[in-house]
């Protein structure tokens, strides 16, 4: 059973060429800065990744190059959650033979309104299909994208049949009630909570949780990253509303868009802003609006444009 990860994870943004083909060389580099500037792992293929505009072969074509390329499986937890139960299960067993440390699950979401019970089953197949003891599941809960929420009596329900494939779960709720009752009610078991923005990570790691899956972890890895290391200490508060500063900044603008736009700025290599349709990048005036608004806070990416 792979060791579990914990600390700052990035959803990793997927850079793409002018033709809008994923563009492997620049991904590789990308996430091996991300590793030596805070992040302990990487959740490829979320939804800052622009995952869901990405086909099954790209992902598994993405994936295998980044494992060929030197970044270590133990690292990785892709996102294997699609509305198709048959890609799911091939996504997932890719991501397991690979040696990934686990897989990020979304529930299928196209379709709501869904009862527990056809989630349970889909969940309950996906397991049984991969079929390989090395599986670790991480419940992927974003209902305010995806509409179909991981209620706490299906993590139950989960947990109760799979204790052994069911690792955890990131709360992209933007409700730290619902993320305290996760962790008040599953925590002690075992059960890996992860807060969906760094905004959250003071008060998670104060409720027993195990980090954040965080799309500003793009960029600001290693600030977030000093924040879960001293969680502890009595700069904590300070380091949160440091931390908490830089996301807001970011959050004025649509967000996946902002963060390539800001890794371009900073690498100087302006094609790292193209994003798949239906997205488009910022304009000028956004993107000089936010280098400043970043400017003025002291924000930088150190070793980026050398990495």
């Amino acid at each position: 059973m792979p060791v579990r990860i914990q600390g700052v994870l990035s959803p990793v943004v997927t850079p793409f060429q002018r033709d809008l083909s994923p563009d492997p060389e620049r991904y590789l580099r990308h996430c091996k800065w991300l590793l030596a500037n805070g992040c302990a792992g990487l959740a490829v293929f979320g939804t800052n990744s622009e995952a869901n505009s990405l086909s099954v072969d790209e992902r598994m074509i993405l994936l295998e190059g980044l494992v060929q390329g030197g970044v270590p499986a133990a690292k990785l937890m892709p996102g294997t959650g699609v509305c198709a139960l048959t890609d799911s299960v091939r996504l997932t067993a890719h991501a397991v033979k690979l040696g990934c440390a686990g897989v990020l699950m979304l529930p299928p979401f196209y379709y709501k309104g869904v009862s527990e019970e056809g989630l349970f089953r889909n969940f309950s197949e996906l397991i049984e299909r991969v079929g390989d003891t090395r599986l670790q599941l991480y419940l992927y809960h974003i209902p305010p994208v995806s509409q179909v929420p991981i209620t706490l009596a299906l993590i139950g329900r989960l947990l109760k049949a799979y204790p052994g494939a069911v690792a955890g779960l990131k709360d992209s709720s933007g409700d730290w009630n619902n993320t305290k009752a996760v962790l008040d009610g599953f925590a002690k078991s075992g059960f890996d909570v992860f807060a969906g923005s760094e905004v959250f990570l003071l008060a998670n790691m104060r409720g027993g949780g195990k980090g954040c899956i965080t799309a500003t972890g793009n960029v600001n890895p290693g600030a977030i990253d000093r924040l879960y290391q001293n969680w502890r200490s009595a700069e904590a508060d300070a380091l949160q509303a440091e931390i908490s500063a830089t996301r807001g900044v970011f959050q004025k603008y649509p967000m996946i868009s902002a963060l390539k736009a800001m890794i371009g700025h900073w690498r100087g290599d302006p094609d790292w802003a193209t994003v798949r349709p239906p997205l488009v990048e910022l304009t000028a005036e956004e993107q000089h609006s936010l280098q400043a608004e970043l400017k003025a806070t002291s924000f930088d990416m150190p070793g980026l444009a050398v990495a």
